[in-house]
């Protein structure tokens, strides 16, 4: 059973007087019957490495199906005269989406149901499927919704009639998955982004219902190719706001819903550097934005004059505003204090802090909650405590619970611990990790460890509840996330450090948790597993590369680890878009920056760990070809006998196989590779 090994091609690239020798090229051409191939190849090889693991797979895979209940239901909000909500039977891959019409929740288990969009019934076994933007018409008789059956970012949108059941006509091609597709107020006309040919979003259409989409009048196209176009909805239905957003400009037009063929409005041109978000509450719009204030400040201004502002609430330079969630009579901030979520509700001009039990959480406003409701949807969850529904009643102040999400199976939170932790990186900062393991896992000394980590574009890896993990703590193993530089869990000074030129930190942070977790007892290197996907799968790349000894086993998923080639070539989808977080490889002083960490630069000739490295060969965001020369290049090279597979997903893409089972059994696998090189049994 010998691993595939790849011809190597040379292909020279010449760049700030600097030849990088790309043996591995040839790889990116998917129309190569060689290509292809290889990938198969590899993907058998990858078949014949996971076969003695069958049974530990499947025991996995049932332990983590024994987790699923036998229903899940969410807790219906309340938009207009129905009540919305999800809901997954146990038995199907896909959630149903549905709704009842009443006049308050108490009055819903006395209601029948009906079933706005099933999506079982789109799936075809065995083929990719998602559907992701769902959008209801103000009258409540039709549904607008995005499909993709290929795993790339290229979206059909359809129109359902609620009442037949039956699509409309109107079947618009090209869509941008998210954050492209809302109504008029009349519902009348559909607003739509289409992508360009490397699937940046940048066009903005108005289509007639019952139209052709042929003749859809294009209403703003953004030209800047470090851009993207996205639309949302204000909370009062009244606006749609049209964002050009780069990862450190903004820039926001104004479409009035009542009145869908006027002219957009701009809010603020453009100004490097200068991010802001709006939202409209009453006769003024809200703003949040960064001008002379790092984490965010909130100014308001009168409809009729956008550009006399001032402030709401004095800015704090603790606190960091991320969104706007305004009804009728209150108004809801979310952002980030402490290392942690946070909301706060404006009263007399001050923020107020709405309160929680536990020292660990994550907690933000329900989406698609009604301007004018009288009771308040959050969310909340940590670690140990499942998501759970509070019902915030605006009059009163007060919160009660609505719903703890159903956990199958024995769950007794006091057989777990939750910990949030800090290490010193090389620079002296303090570094946040959050840890959860079951209560005698540490009894008889160091135990098996995942860390996790992702530390780029301001993402945030916040703590959560996860069924499924559950047996896997059961087992003894120790889950830590690492909250390193690059994201923002410390305020977006936390994302200014780990990008562009301190892109370096997000590592070294990693590293130096890898540490401390170490010192601390917790694990050893040979007990101690690393995983991370896409910009994470790049963060464990670069420390496969820079400190692969302090571990036993290394899962990078769709990694991002050609980093130089990839932003030199702006035919890629997002390469553009992200010179602003990345660098631009075209200037000297990005480029050698950027090829001291690229994962695919830094192979060297000696030992590295285990590693099972995951694609998708549809994946427009992390091209296939990235981990394929990266693991081609590691076979070339690495000097150990510790196994390397690579697994391919020929039919999706970014995020994997869908459905809910294909997910779970892709996750067991890789736990069962996990815990088979840290030497955990099934049992």
């Amino acid at each position: 059973m010998k691993p595939p090994i790849a011809k190597r091609i040379p292909h020279p690239h010449e760049l700030h007087g600097d030849v990088r020798e790309d043996d591995y090229y040839w790889l990116r051409d998917r129309t190569n019957p060689e290509v292809i191939q290889y990938l198969e190849d590899e993907n058998g090889y990858y078949d014949d490495i996971m076969l003695p693991l069958e049974e530990q797979t499947e025991q996995i895979y049932q332990s983590m199906v024994d987790r699923v209940p036998d229903s899940e239901v969410q807790v219906p909000v309340q938009h207009g005269p129905y009540f919305y909500y999800s809901r997954m039977d146990k038995d199907k891959q896909y959630p149903i989406y549905a709704r009842k019409q009443a006049n308050s929740r108490d009055l819903l288990p006395q209601v029948q149901e009906e079933v706005v969009l099933d999506l079982n019934k789109l799936a075809v076994e065995g083929d990719y499927l998602s559907v992701t933007v769902r959008r209801m018409s103000t009258d409540h008789n039709r549904l607008a919704y995005l499909e993709n059956r290929d795993g790339t970012d290229r979206y059909t949108a359809y129109v359902k009639d609620i009442a037949t059941g039956e699509l409309l006509q109107d079947q618009i091609p090209d869509v941008y998955l998210y954050g492209s597709l809302e109504w008029s107020r009349c519902g009348e006309y559909i607003f739509y982004i289409t992508v360009d040919e490397s699937q940046r979003p940048y066009r903005l259409w108005r289509h007639r219902l019952g139209t052709d989409v042929s003749t859809d009048e294009l209403i703003l196209e953004e030209k800047d190719t470090t851009f993207t176009l996205f639309i949302t909805k204000s909370q009062s239905e009244k606006f749609i706001f049209v964002h050009s957003r780069s990862t450190t400009t903004s820039e926001i037009h104004l479409i009035d819903t009542d009145a869908p063929l006027s002219p957009i409005q701009l809010v603020d041109e453009r100004r490097v550097g200068i991010e802001y978000d709006v939202e409209h509450w009453g006769d003024n719009l809200l703003i949040l934005t960064n001008e002379g204030a790092l984490n965010f400040q909130l100014l308001r201004c009168s409809l009729e004059d956008l550009q006399s502002r001032v402030n709401v609430i004095a800015y704090n330079e603790k606190r960091y505003l991320q969104s706007l969630y305004p009804f009728r009579d209150t108004l809801f901030v979310g952002g980030r204090e402490e290392g942690l979520t946070q909301i706060w509700v404006l009263q007399d001009g001050e923020l107020e802090k709405v309160n929680w039990d536990e020292p660990l959480y994550t907690v933000s406003i329900s989406s698609n909650q009604s301007y004018n409701t009288s009771e308040v949807l959050i969310q909340y969850q940590s670690l140990l405590t499942p998501k759970t529904t509070f019902g915030l009643n605006l009059e009163t102040g007060e919160k009660h619970c609505l719903q703890v999400a159903p956990v199958s199976g024995e769950y007794d939170r006091s057989n777990y611990r939750q910990e949030h932790l800090w290490a010193t990186a090389e620079d002296g900062t303090n570094v946040p990790m959050t840890v959860v393991y079951r209560e005698d896992a540490l009894n008889r000394g160091p135990a098996p460890l995942i860390l996790t980590g992702y530390g780029s574009y301001g993402a945030n890896s916040d703590p959560h509840f996860d069924p499924y993990r559950l047996p896997l703590l059961d087992k003894g193993i120790v889950f830590v996330t690492a909250q390193v530089r690059g994201g923002s869990e410390m305020g977006r000074h936390w994302y200014e450090e780990g990008k562009m030129q301190e892109k370096r930190n997000t590592f070294t942070d990693f590293i130096d948790i890898a540490k401390y977790l170490i010192e601390q007892g917790y694990t050893t290197s040979s007990q101690m597993a690393a995983r991370g996907g896409s910009a994470g799968g790049l963060l464990v790349g670069a420390v496969a590369n820079m400190a692969g000894e302090l571990f036993q086993v290394i899962v990078p998923a769709v990694p991002f680890v050609d980093v130089v080639t990839t932003m030199l070539d702006t035919t890629i989808p997002l390469t553009t878009l992200e010179w602003d977080e990345w660098g631009n490889p075209q200037q000297r002083e990005d480029y050698f920056y950027m090829k001291s960490y690229s994962p695919y630069d830094n192979v060297e000739r000696k030992d590295y760990p285990h590693m099972y490295v995951t694609t998708g060969l549809n994946d427009p965001r992390v091209a296939y070809w990235e981990p394929a020369k990266w693991v081609a290049r590691l076979r070339e090279l690495k000097t150990d006998d510790n196994t390397l597979v690579l697994k391919t997903n020929m039919g999706a893409g970014h995020f994997g196989a869908s459905g809910r089972f294909n997910h779970l059994k892709e996750a067991a696998a890789c736990y069962a590779f996990i815990l088979d090189k840290l030497d955990v049994t099934a049992e």
